[in-house]
């Protein structure tokens, strides 16, 4: 059975409506390869909202600047806080053929199961990024996941944040909803597995609140000149990609990939804990939710995500980030 569009639509009850969308720019590679060429950049970042085409967008950089710039090849360096994990292919769209012949990297760099954080992403950034640029290539950050498209364009090395016992028991006395809306209004962006147990939240706002009281430090070892190219695309085609996407992702094994990741030893609240199509498919394996309930909750939850996932984008333009977006 197919989706029913008009249960997902953004302004429906419960899901919030899109913003109205940036103007769109035309961006030249040629003056991307000369801006680089002459060290006014040092990282193109491509970012976006899920199912706005970013992947594609930066393979076709990628084969445009390899074309102007002779011996300088473009790589491109995942921003995606799923993708880092191995077999949780179908649910994440790593889509690996969509490269062609593209390098990437920071993809199946974790064991399934695992908590991967962002303090890990950014190591694994700069020692991939400092590789690319030994190379002389040229990198390129394609992603949507906002902390850790920040974590590596920021230019600050992010610190460990060691347990606050005391925090925490004063935190233990809110209400779950009330530190749940306290994290997301520091990072809008945290995904949605993160705060689904108190415990958890309680962690996430222990992070949050410490690194707005504790600036990091700079370093060297991170790109300081990135040019940011923001992803486009309307509310109808997004409707209608995130419709079709999800479909397609099930026509091709999605819930086969969940029930062999349980097989295969990890818990099934691990899975729940990656949110998005992990949480509520797993939710359908064990017989929580229809396969038709399943597809109109996740719908509603990867609208909601793409939301956020603009929030926070604009909340970099704010900040004074200049994102140039472009329509794909």
């Amino acid at each position: 059975m197919k989706l029913n569009r008009t249960e997902l639509l953004p302004d429906r009850p419960g899901v919030p409506p899109m913003a109205e969308l940036p103007p769109a720019e035309n961006i030249e590679p040629a003056a991307l390869a000369e801006a680089w060429r002459k060290g006014d950049i040092d990282l193109i970042c491509v970012l976006g909202p899920t199912a706005s085409g970013k992947t594609r967008y930066a393979v076709g950089l990628a084969h445009a600047l390899d074309a102007l710039l002779p011996g300088h090849r473009a790589e491109i360096l995942s921003a995606d806080s799923r993708q880092v994990y191995r077999g949780m292919d179908i649910g994440t769209g790593k889509d690996l053929a969509e490269y062609g012949d593209v390098p990437y990297h920071l993809i199946d760099i974790a064991p399934a199961g695992s908590r991967y954080n962002i303090y890990q992403y950014q190591q694994d950034f700069e020692q991939a990024y400092r590789a690319v640029c030994a190379r002389g290539g040229v990198p390129i950050l394609c992603g949507g996941s906002g902390l850790y498209i920040e974590a590596a364009t920021c230019g600050y090395r992010m610190p460990q944040v060691e347990p606050d016992y005391a925090l925490r028991a004063a935190l233990e006395a809110e209400e779950h909803d009330a530190l749940r809306a306290r994290v997301l209004a520091l990072r809008p962006d945290t995904p949605e597995g993160v705060l689904q147990s108190k415990k958890r939240t309680i962690r996430a706002l222990e992070v949050a609140l410490f690194e707005e009281e504790n600036p990091a430090v700079r370093t060297a070892a991170l790109p300081k000149k990135t040019f940011y190219i923001g992803t486009l695309v309307s509310r109808e085609d997004r409707v209608a990609r995130i419709d079709r996407r999800l479909d397609e992702r099930i026509e091709e094994g999605l819930v086969e990939e969940v029930c062999g990741l349980l097989a295969g030893g990890i818990p099934a609240e691990d899975l729940v804990y990656y949110g998005l199509e992990y949480k509520y498919v797993t939710q359908h394996v064990l017989g929580l939710l229809s396969l038709e309930e399943m597809k109109v909750m996740l719908g509603n939850a990867i609208h909601q995500f793409a939301k956020r996932q603009m929030t926070w984008f604009r909340g970099m333009e704010r900040d004074g980030i200049r994102i140039h977006w472009v329509q794909v």
